[in-house]
């Protein structure tokens, strides 16, 4: 059974992923079932969808009747077996195993055996989840980034017992969505949440060192790294409550590897409340008549600091290739479409050079004789060897 617009979808959680996941499969002319076991929560996910749509409608970027359409092919309901008949079934609700194992049981016993049925969790493993089901062969991860329906970038995981002509076939409908797929192993973080811990993890090691204040990190990776946000602004956004539990869940996924340990300074931000832009206070303070903080710019300074977690990003992305996770064009796709990295982080390193990266990986390791700045096997090979990643530089 192939998937087209032909095919109806369900979803299974009706919070903002949820939400705009339905609202991508109606955009592309599918039926579409929005479920929530909340009676509350369907009724707010469809007044905030109309609320959005209609917002493109006063900006001329969608016509009334386009808006109709979308609201029209959604159905929001709270009885699970409105899934019944559907050909793809995607669930975004709590990040708790348990749940989402009892969650899947019950659709299986509602959908066709030929139906496709997949998770847009972010820190479960696939194959763990799918450990509940009859046919696991034909459940796989789809991660979406918020909002899913602004993010292009979409994360296909199979798991250990995934068919490949799931995934061929799920690939292919999240692809005619007008998304940019990368495949990536059923490892902790995937991809993005993988690559990306360097970004805030180094930055709060350099905080904690005092070798610059949070401003003067930020201002380095945004005015000389091209980063549209810094660390500080991006985890004060993100919220450090959230920001925080990722880091620690890949910190124990990865049995405790030295390379993502959590910060001490971000936990203590947890615990006093501040989260970030949610509670007024995080690194920054953004209560009303709050003094702001202005950045130490020393380009010597902001050099090292870019130099020094850019080359902890590369080593890290050259990780998860050596690891089989991703190929080199994922990972680089990945980053610059699901975090928006001025470059793709692979080519970034052989247009700066491999050996200059390599030499930034191996004075960190002299310095600090720590295991977290190990230079990655892949990057030593291809430094010894004098290749590149992408072998066109």
């Amino acid at each position: 059974m192939s998937l087209d617009k032909n095919s109806t979808v369900a979803v299974i959680g009706a919070g903002t992923m949820g939400t705009g996941i339905a609202q991508i499969a109606s955009t592309f002319g599918h039926r579409v079932q929005l479920f929530d076991i909340s009676e509350d929560q369907t009724k707010d996910s469809e007044k905030g969808l109309v609320k959005i749509l209609q917002r493109q409608v006063e900006k001329e970027r969608m016509t009334q009747d386009e808006v109709d359409g979308i609201l029209n092919r959604i159905t929001f309901t709270n009885h699970l077996n409105s899934v019944e008949g559907s050909h793809f079934v995607i669930e975004a609700i709590v990040e708790n195993l348990d749940v989402k194992q009892s969650t899947f049981q019950k659709i299986e016993a509602l959908v066709d055996q030929k139906a496709i049925i997949a998770t847009n969790t972010s820190s479960l493993s696939i194959a763990s989840i799918s450990s509940a089901l009859e046919h696991p062969e034909r459940f796989l991860g789809i991660h979406f980034f918020n909002p899913a329906p602004l993010m292009k970038l979409v994360e296909i995981i199979p798991g250990i017992s995934t068919s490949s002509g799931t995934v061929k076939k799920a690939r292919s409908l999240i692809d005619a969505w007008g998304k940019t797929t990368v495949q990536a192993k059923d490892t902790p973080g995937f991809i993005v949440n993988r690559v990306a811990r360097p970004f805030y993890g180094e930055a709060l090691r350099i905080y904690e060192e005092g070798v610059a204040d949070h401003a003067t990190i930020d201002w380095a990776m945004k005015e000389l790294g091209g980063f549209k946000m810094g660390p500080f602004e991006l985890m004060d956004l993100i919220g450090h409550d959230v920001n925080y539990k990722v880091t620690e869940s890949v910190f124990k996924e990865f049995y405790y590897d030295p390379r993502f340990k959590p910060s001490f300074a971000q936990k203590r931000l947890v615990e006093a409340g501040r989260l970030g832009r949610k509670s007024g206070i995080g690194f920054y303070d953004y209560r009303e008549g709050a003094e702001k903080v202005e950045p130490n710019k020393d380009k010597e300074l902001g050099e090292n600091i870019l130099n020094r977690i850019l080359a902890m990003l590369i080593n890290e992305a050259a990780d998860a290739v050596f690891m089989n996770v991703a190929s080199a064009e994922d990972v680089d796709l990945a980053m610059t479409n699901g975090v928006n990295y001025p470059k793709g982080l692979l080519k970034w390193a052989d247009e700066i050079g491999i050996e200059t990266v390599y030499h930034w990986m191996n004075a960190l390791q002299v310095e600090y004789r720590e295991d977290r700045y190990r230079p990655n096997p892949l990057l030593k090979r291809k430094y010894k060897n004098e290749e590149t990643f992408y072998g066109d530089i």
